[in-house]
C-alpha cells in the first residue's frame, strides 16, 4: 500500500497539498477556507515526530498525493486533517488514509469534525461509515476541539462531529 509515515523533508509538500485542496471551497462561497493558511511546519513536525502524520503516494517519484494527521482524543483516534491534492481526487486516497488509521491506530473509534454541507466533507464521511454525533455524545475532548474551531471562526458554516468504529489492527 502506498501509505507511509511522512518524512521531515516532505512537510512543506503537505502544506502545498493543503493549499491546493482548499481551492474548491472558493466555488462554494467559502473563500476564507480557500485562503486559510495550511498547518505551520512546526505543528506538522510535531505530528511527524509522534508518528501521527501519514502520506499517500501513488506516484513513481514518491511525491505525496494526500496526507492525514491525527491525535488521540479521549481514547480514540481523532483526524485533525485529511487532505488530498486535486490531481489525485476521486481515486480513493482519502478513504485509504482513513482506513489505514482505523487499522493502525489500535483505537476503537475514529472521530473528526467537518463541514456539514460541503459535499466532500460530511456527506463523504457518511459514505465511509461515519455518523454524526449529537451534542450529548460529544466527549470532553471533542467539545474542546469544537470550541477551538468555533474560536477560529469555523462555526460560520454548519459543522458536525462524526465518529466511526474500527477494528483494531491484528
Amino acid at each position: 500500500m502506498p501509505i507511509r509515515r511522512a518524512a521531515a523533508e516532505e512537510l512543506s509538500l503537505l502544506q502545498d497539498i493543503e493549499r491546493a485542496a482548499g481551492e474548491p471551497f472558493r466555488a462554494l462561497g467559502m473563500p476564507e477556507i480557500a485562503d486559510d493558511d495550511p498547518p505551520p511546519l512546526d505543528l506538522l513536525r510535531t505530528y511527524q515526530l509522534a508518528g501521527r502524520a501519514w502520506v499517500f503516494s501513488g506516484t513513481r517519484d514518491g511525491r505525496p498525493d494526500g496526507y492525514l494527521i491525527w491525535q488521540e482524543v479521549d481514547g480514540g483516534a481523532h483526524i485533525d486533517q485529511v487532505s488530498v491534492h486535486p490531481r489525485a481526487a476521486r481515486r480513493g486516497v482519502g478513504r485509504a488514509l482513513i482506513d489505514h488509521l482505523g487499522r493502525e491506530s489500535g483505537a476503537a473509534a475514529l472521530t473528526l469534525t467537518t463541514f456539514a454541507e460541503v459535499p466532500w466533507n460530511a456527506p463523504y464521511y457518511a459514505r465511509l461509515g461515519f455518523r454524526t454525533l449529537t451534542g450529548a455524545e460529544l466527549t470532553e475532548g471533542l467539545r474542546r476541539i469544537v470550541s477551538e474551531e468555533a474560536s477560529a471562526g469555523l462555526d460560520r458554516w454548519p459543522r458536525v462531529c462524526m465518529r466511526r468504529t474500527t477494528s483494531p489492527a491484528p
